[in-house]
């Protein structure tokens, strides 16, 4: 694995934080945000392709607003099932 190092600026609080539960998990601080870093990312590709699959449904829905959202809602909420 090759790798990068870059600095980043963070409040101390953060650091403090961060160092805390590094020594708690018998980590280094770099281990831990690679680790954060990680698994931001990979949530973050699961919520894109989330919404990509509910645009792609929407669209042969003919979804074409939040109105439209707001009105099938409200219509199943209310007994009018489409």
């Amino acid at each position: 694995m090759q790798t990068q190092s870059f600095n980043i600026v963070l409040p101390k609080e953060l650091v403090q934080r961060i160092d805390a539960v590094a020594k708690k998990e018998y980590r280094n601080r770099s281990e831990l945000i690679r680790e954060a870093a990680r698994v931001y990312l990979e949530r973050r590709m699961e919520w894109d392709e989330l919404f990509a699959y509910g645009r792609s449904v929407g669209k042969k829905m003919g979804i074409t607003s939040e109105e439209d959202i707001n009105r099938i809602v409200s219509e199943y909420r209310h007994g009018k099932k489409q």
